[in-house]
């Protein structure tokens, strides 16, 4: 054999074992979110009621809600930069899972809705500190693995099985012991599971950058105009989209929806948010961008079903209610993969989630609001601003074809 025939049969010894590498990373990173959702979706799934239950009302739902998503999105600017001045993206990514881990088992010792409420935004600061870093860690592998969108539907796919199992666990609390309380202390289970294996992934995969082979470093005095354009859409979709706190609010307030069967409504929505992550997670790979004007449109008349329809309509609402969660937090960090440098994804990643959250924040008080004055007009602003931000996709969509 050749010196050349070695030196090529080496590379693609390499290529082979870097795919692999970063395969059963993507795979493990999905299982760590498995077990957080677990944790933290089958708390919220619950927790509009138990605001109901401690006093609160459906504007100070909406605060809560809509602040928690506020620090939720809007801190991922700091830790996104902080990671990308210091690198330091495992450290970041441990401590947000502690904190977020924590603070949803301590909502069982919550005397009042204020100290509940604190600990759902607690909860919220620990995903904001975690996942720019995280997301990051799989963008390096991302190419190895089929692409981008295949990388992070794969992990929301995984991400929302745990979204599903943790409210039906809940559920079946709530059914056998009808304790609230006992539901969230439950759920100090997964998060042990969690934390025991963000820290493994830590130790297995300690530098996730090395799957992506670096690119010289390319000065640039800010992020691409298609960037800033993808976020105006995604922000007015945010502002449109309700909180499912308050979707269970009104489920509990109108008793249209037996209480054990909210959780499962929830549970209902997030296995329709994996499958449709993987699913479209896959087509974003293949025919790009366009994939979000119809299903911009799909998700906004979540509103109308699970606001004004009955038990059927309601399901039905709230499944496609997890359709629109699930394609924009899988499509979402994949889109901005592929339009800035690799050296800016930290800090673009958090000047998006920022931008997501404080519009997230705005519509859900101002939802919420509208909420204990008429309900209706709850559900024409929230289709009104989904479908607003469709031109905004097709114009986007236009501007990326003209570019290539």
């Amino acid at each position: 054999m050749s010196e050349e025939a070695k030196k090529n049969k080496i590379t693609i010894s390499n290529q082979t074992k870097t795919k692999r590498t970063a395969l059963r990373f993507v795979l493990l990173i999905g299982v760590v979110s498995l077990f957080a959702d677990g944790t933290y979706e089958g708390a919220r799934s619950i927790a509009g009621p138990y605001l109901a239950i401690l006093g609160a009302s459906a504007t100070l739902v909406g605060f809560i809600g809509g602040f928690g998503e506020l620090l939720g999105y809007s801190l991922r600017l700091v830790s996104g930069r902080l990671s990308e001045r210091t690198g330091k993206f495992w450290p970041i990514t441990l401590f947000g899972y502690v904190i977020q881990m924590a603070s949803v088992p301590l909502m069982a010792l919550a005397p009042n809705w204020q100290i509940f409420g604190l600990l759902i935004i607690t909860e919220r600061i620990g995903k904001a500190t975690r996942n720019p870093p995280r997301d990051v860690m799989l963008s390096h592998a991302a190419k190895q693995v089929g692409g981008y969108g295949w990388a992070f539907g794969t992990h929301e796919a995984l991400d929302q099985l745990g979204a599903l199992l943790g409210p039906l666990l809940v559920a079946a609390i709530l059914a056998s012991q009808g304790s609230y309380k006992i539901a969230f202390a439950t759920l100090l289970i997964p998060a042990i599971i969690c934390l025991s294996l963000i820290f493994t992934a830590r130790f297995l995969y300690p530098k996730p950058e090395e799957m992506e082979m670096s690119i010289p470093n390319v000065e640039s005095k800010g992020l691409p105009k298609i960037f800033w354009l993808y976020l105006a859409g995604a922000v007015l979709v945010a502002a449109g989209f309700a909180d499912f706190s308050l979707i269970a609010y009104h489920f509990q307030k109108t008793d249209h929806i037996p209480t054990t069967w909210i959780p499962i409504f929830y549970s209902i929505a997030m296995a329709v948010s994996g499958s449709g992550s993987l699913l479209f997670g896959r087509l974003f790979d293949r025919v790009g961008l366009w994939i979000l004007i119809p299903l911009t449109i799909i998700s906004a008349a979540s509103a109308p079903l699970v606001f004004f329809g009955g038990f059927w309509l309601a399901l039905v609402g709230s499944a496609l209610w997890g359709l629109g969660m699930g394609v924009h937090e899988s499509i979402i960090p994949a889109a901005v993969a592929t339009m800035v440098p690799q050296q800016r994804r930290p800090s673009a990643y958090g000047i998006f989630t920022a931008g997501y959250g404080i519009f997230w924040f705005i519509g859900s008080v101002v939802l919420g609001i509208l909420y204990d004055v008429w309900i209706p007009a709850v559900v024409i602003l929230s289709v009104v601003l989904q479908l607003i931000a469709v031109p905004v996709f097709i114009s986007l969509r236009k501007r990326i074809s003209a570019e290539h």
